[in-house]
């Protein structure tokens, strides 16, 4: 694959979705905790209660990592287990959790990467506004700056913010994700809130963690391609792209917010002075978390910002009904490279989830999986090769584990979890991907 010597390889996951133990050691609620609890919200009527007992079983994984050979190890904090109630008393056992486990990382050759907001607002700020309220910005920087006072002596690699998009579009706009609202003002709202708090965390890291830090904001981004040459389809995907890339690229890289798409939407960010200074303060790198491109067509009856996604005819398609399109990777990579000048980026994210069969053995042999790797990386490679600085990648996920809305039924891991036992099997593509690592480390001679 040709990757440079002393690229990352590594693997993510995020606290709800694996950490259980959601009332332990003084832990409070999340609006994740909430959707779960609103019938029909997620699939299986599964919650993040048990998921995989990472709280608990935190030791036996980080040595499931070390025995993969992983350079690095990407989580989350959970914002309610270090201050409960979203602002105020800090929670000296919940970070005392992230404290042992830092340091079980690095004893075992693990860089950790830190990642501050993955979706887990505490449920006594969503009861204050949300993210649609500008305080929520302010608290989470308040949040920021104590987790980097504890751990920023040894973790050196920091995201604010993962996949604002979700939060904000998914949570606020199509209400599929918690809070599970459905209104286009609060949904414009909430996406300027959480791009400041990228901004005012990325400071205040930087005034609190004694080491040096790498900052970064993590997006979900997407090819877009128009269904048709019609003229309406090619404006539609010019409208997905703004709504899915450029809403999130430009304000993040000091072009402001997209006005094609404050035209569209018909609501104003609301924009204080400074707020763009501060949300395009520079960052050592951009994290891409990549899963699928989009096809579109015009959706004029729809609702804002009237497009549709398209199925791919004849398309590989994984468990979640997502194409399997490798190249989009090195696309998107090369882009961020090219239109937005990125001098560092990282694969935060990037996986599949397959209907995984465990055999009468207890081996999982996924195929599917393994050529998903196997292209993507190769994708990563070429975008390399062409150009893009793109210095590590992670697995999505570790762990299979609770995923979102889709309960614990879609399994993304490298690793198989038996929910009802927590024991952890390492599949087919986990072993693959060791030795990837370890050739990549140790080429053939000739290579």
């Amino acid at each position: 694959m040709n990757l440079p010597a002393d690229f990352l390889f590594g693997a993510a996951t995020s606290a709800y979705q694996i950490e259980g133990a959601v009332s332990a050691d003084g832990r409070l609620p999340s609006i994740w905790d909430d959707f779960c609890r609103v019938p029909g919200a997620v699939a299986g009527g599964d919650t993040g209660d048990d998921a995989c007992e990472h709280y608990h079983h935190w030791r036996e994984d980080v040595a499931l990592m070390r025995r993969l050979g992983l350079d690095a190890y990407r989580f989350s904090v959970a914002w309610p287990r270090v201050v409960p109630e979203g602002a105020g008393a800090v929670n000296g056992p919940g970070l005392d959790f992230y404290d042992r486990l830092v340091d079980a990382l690095l004893d075992a050759g693990i860089r950790p990467f830190v990642t501050l907001y993955h979706w887990d607002l505490p449920s006594a700020l969503q009861e204050r506004g949300g993210w649609p309220a500008r305080d929520t910005a302010a608290h989470f920087a308040d949040y920021a700056a104590v987790v980097a006072a504890r751990l920023g002596d040894r973790v050196t690699d920091w995201t604010t913010v993962n996949e604002p998009l979700c939060a904000a579009w998914i949570g606020h706009l199509e209400g599929r994700f918690a809070p599970g609202l459905r209104d286009l003002r609060q949904a414009v709202h909430a996406a300027h809130h959480l791009l400041l708090a990228h901004g005012l965390g990325a400071a205040a890291v930087r005034a609190h963690a004694a080491a040096p830090p790498s900052i970064g904001l993590v997006n979900n981004l997407s090819p877009i391609e128009p269904a048709s040459d019609r003229a309406e389809d090619v404006q539609a995907a010019t409208r997905a792209d703004g709504h899915i890339n450029r809403w999130w690229l430009d304000p993040a890289h000091g072009h402001g917010y997209p006005a094609d798409m404050i035209e569209v939407y018909g609501v104003e960010p609301p924009v204080r002075a400074g707020d763009l200074e501060t949300i395009a303060a520079p960052v050592e790198y951009d994290g891409v978390n990549y899963y699928f491109r989009q096809i579109v067509a015009d959706d004029p009856a729809g609702p804002a910002p009237y497009f549709r996604q398209l199925p791919v005819t004849g398309a590989q398609v994984t468990a979640m009904g997502w194409e399997v399109h490798a190249d989009g990777l090195a696309e998107l990579l090369l882009r961020l490279s090219r239109d937005y000048g990125a001098a560092r980026l990282y694969v935060t994210e990037n996986g599949s989830a397959w209907d995984d069969k465990v055999g009468a053995d207890g081996s999982v042999d996924d195929r599917d999986r393994i050529a998903y790797l196997e292209d993507h990386l190769a994708a990563v490679a070429r975008a390399a090769r062409d150009g893009a600085p793109v210095k590590g990648y992670f697995a999505w996920s570790l762990l299979d584990n609770f995923e979102w809305a889709d309960g614990l039924d879609k399994r993304f891991g490298l690793v198989h979890v038996d929910y009802a036992t927590q024991a952890r099997t390492v599949k087919a593509s986990g072993h693959r991907y060791a030795e990837i690592i370890r050739t990549h480390r140790h080429p053939p001679r000739g290579v």
